[in-house]
């Protein structure tokens, strides 16, 4: 019995060091910029961000409601540039994208596409979009 004990406790000190906070990853925080809510009838949605929200070098993008399959994420920067992002992963309810690097210079995030696989929700599932300065 205090054999099972200890390996859950291990294995719970091992999933907090694991998940982590942004701060003890990169020494930042992670700033919320938006959300948006996926119906199912489009393949994509925009989140607006906007230029007084800051410079970052990296977003994550983190799913509730519904698993969702993201194929690319567009980001269109304040200085008219944009940077088109392969994803191509199933984000489960409660998950996250890793850090996805922006290249280039920290810029202002002005908008953020979303392009993903439709389908058939109970829910609407939301999308939030986080950026790391």
């Amino acid at each position: 019995m205090l054999k099972r004990h200890i390996v859950l406790a291990v294995g719970a000190l091992f999933m907090l060091m694991l998940s982590g906070s942004a701060y003890a990853q990169y020494g930042e925080r992670w700033d919320y910029l938006g959300d948006a809510h996926v119906d199912g009838g489009r393949d994509h949605d925009d989140i607006h961000v906007g230029r007084h929200d800051g410079r970052f070098r990296a977003i994550q993008l983190r799913v509730s409601g519904g698993e969702i399959f993201f194929e690319r994420v567009i980001v269109h920067f304040g200085n008219g540039q944009n940077e088109e992002l392969v994803i191509r992963d199933r984000i489960p309810s409660g998950g996250r994208t890793r850090a996805i690097d922006l290249p280039g210079d920290r810029r202002a995030i002005q908008s953020v596409e979303l392009w993903y696989g439709k389908a058939r929700w109970e829910h609407r599932p939301k999308v939030s979009l986080f950026g790391l300065h």
